[in-house]
């Protein structure tokens, strides 16, 4: 989910729909086994695991994750991202493709890069989603300089109802 100060409505909005997001899943899934062969799909998590989980469905690989977050327990919330745990264990010795939601300035990423490289992983690519800013992973399925709002990030649960996330207040 975006920190309400990355929220830039200038840049515009794409709210992305489940059939866009499976199409996108699907293309980008199409790149990677193009260009390489990972025997592991690693998911940033929160918001990488849902197309993580999806491009190891696709390329038939097992599936892991790794938390890099900047979020801490009662919602404290850190000014850069930090890996919180270990990279599964499953990295070392194999070809991983670290998969994350969306790519900006790529901090997140690379510091997901670094934990499967420092775990021993014989070769990693990185792959997301959308590009939205300077970083260049790997692959990615779509660049745009839009904020992005992902089909299971557009709602909230408030007092026990679904409602508008508050992140995006004002631009849904």
């Amino acid at each position: 989910m975006p920190r309400q100060d990355t929220v830039d409505p200038a840049r515009g909005l794409l709210v992305v729909e489940w059939p866009l997001f499976g199409e996108l899943s699907r293309a980008l899934a199409l790149k990677v086994a193009r260009a390489y062969d990972p025997e592991l799909v690693v998911g940033v998590a929160t918001a990488g695991v849902v197309p993580g989980a999806v491009i190891a469905a696709i390329l038939d690989r097992p599936f892991a994750s790794i938390t890099v977050s900047r979020r801490f327990m009662a919602a404290t919330v850190r000014a850069t991202p930090a890996v919180i745990g270990a990279a599964p264990p499953e990295v070392r010795g194999r070809r991983v493709l670290v998969v994350d939601e969306t790519c900006d300035s790529g901090v997140t990423l690379r510091l997901a890069l670094s934990a499967v490289v420092n775990a021993g992983a014989s070769e990693v690519r990185t792959a997301v989603g959308f590009k939205t800013g300077p970083y260049a992973p790997d692959f990615h399925a779509l660049a745009t300089g839009a904020t992005i709002v992902l089909p299971w990030d557009r709602e909230v649960l408030v007092d026990g109802e679904l409602s508008p996330n508050p992140a995006y207040e004002g631009m849904l």
